[in-house]
């Protein structure tokens, strides 16, 4: 019989490996893959940048990108460290990052990101074109303003997790370590899973 117990909130967890995957120079300590579901009913993954912000973490889509309408309810995500054989698997609900926040958290991205985000405007992200050289050309001349603000399609979403699988490879006896934390009425449960 399988038992529940109450935990503190598993972000923190998550938070601590996070930064040690980071101490260790993990390059995927950045990163996490998206699970979606595209209209066809087929499964879509990718990968993006997962961001800490004070809310707690969150993604930043172009709403020209096909993910956009994909992942306005909720989505499910994974990260892998390597550099720990840590995995997390996460499903949460999503709540759209206010205008101003993205207004101001773009200002940060380097410059290609933000000339990307301008060329959505004229032709949405995933379009086809030519040739690379094609895609640059259209890069250097897409209209943009002048000083750079974040366009009308820069979107963020913060993610609010309700479930988190960790499972854990890294064990001396070889039997990984797999658990599930719940989130019922702002109370997390954790449950041990057979890997």
């Amino acid at each position: 019989m399988a038992s529940h117990r109450v935990i503190d909130n598993p972000l923190l967890r998550f938070q601590e490996d996070r930064q040690k995957a980071r101490d260790a120079n993990d390059p995927m300590a950045a990163v996490c893959v998206l699970a979606s579901v595209d209209g066809n009913g087929l499964p879509q993954a990718r990968t993006l940048v997962l961001r800490d912000i004070a809310q707690g973490l969150a993604i930043y889509i172009n709403a020209s990108s096909p993910k956009w309408q994909q992942v306005q309810d909720v989505i499910a995500i994974q990260t892998w460290w390597p550099s720990l054989q840590v995995q997390y698997r996460m499903q949460a609900r999503c709540e759209e990052l206010p205008a101003t926040h993205i207004a101001q958290s773009w200002q940060l991205r380097p410059d290609a990101p933000k000339h990307l985000d301008w060329l959505y405007e004229q032709n949405a992200q995933g379009s086809a074109v030519e040739n690379r050289e094609d895609l640059l050309a259209q890069l250097d001349t897409a209209p943009r303003p002048e000083p750079l603000v974040a366009p009308p399609g820069a979107r963020g979403l913060v993610l609010l997790p309700q479930s988190i699988e960790r499972l854990d490879l890294n064990q001396a006896n070889g039997v990984h370590e797999r658990c599930r934390y719940t989130l019922h009425a702002d109370q997390w449960t954790v449950t041990t899973l057979i890997p």
